[in-house]
């Protein structure tokens, strides 16, 4: 990082606190609060897909949980950390699942160049196309083939999502809360809603259903 870069963070910062202020004198002191978000995002890693500016939301409006191909694994104690606080303390009632086109994650996990550390969590992803790899070794177009597994990848870790004990909980305790699953276009900026909807278990299969 050289350092005109990373002084240029610095300078930005001060820009983007005073373009606040002039909106809103108060601007600052309303989120030292505290905070209230209606919206946990689970989304990528990537740089390209930036959660608050995606939606237009403003800051204290969407807690955010990132990680490599926006995964949902149930043994992941940062994102089983997050969630908790986002459904029992935040009591937020929407979470999006939003995966990217383009993903490097879910491309890595389409072949079998080793990327070092980062291989053992790509594996969680790989398991995703085993589940689907007749649908997607029919389709011959390669960006095609790549989309689908993009979009089938985020529709999978919503259901991940729905099978945790949190989110079931929740449903079992009248918890207001909604799973939804969507895909963001980086050479458009627009997002494509899956249709995959959750607001209890009933869609799920029996032997993942907690509490019944």
């Amino acid at each position: 990082m050289s350092s005109d870069f990373y002084k240029s963070l610095i300078e930005n910062n001060k820009k983007w606190v005073q373009s606040k202020l002039d909106e809103d004198a108060d601007f600052f002191k309303k989120l030292e609060k505290g905070q209230q978000p209606p919206l946990l995002w689970i989304g990528c890693s990537d740089s390209r897909v930036p959660a608050n500016e995606i939606i237009g939301a403003n800051p204290g409006e969407v807690f955010v949980h990132r990680n490599i191909a926006n995964m949902v694994v149930h043994s992941d104690m940062n994102m089983l950390s997050v969630l908790d606080y986002a459904v029992n303390i935040l009591k937020i009632k929407h979470i999006i699942v939003c995966g990217h086109y383009g993903c490097g994650g879910v491309k890595a996990a389409m072949g079998n160049q080793s990327y070092g550390l980062v291989d053992n969590w790509i594996r969680h992803i790989r398991d995703v196309y085993r589940h689907h790899h007749k649908e997607l070794d029919k389709i011959q177009d390669e960006k095609m083939r790549f989309d689908s597994f993009v979009e089938l990848n985020t529709k999978e870790q919503v259901y991940d999502l729905a099978k945790t004990s949190i989110v079931q909980d929740a449903w079992t305790r009248g918890h207001e809360l909604y799973l939804h699953g969507w895909v963001y276009g980086v050479g458009t900026g627009i997002v494509k809603d899956l249709n995959v909807n959750f607001n209890s278990n009933s869609e799920l299969e029996e032997f993942y259903k907690l509490g019944d």
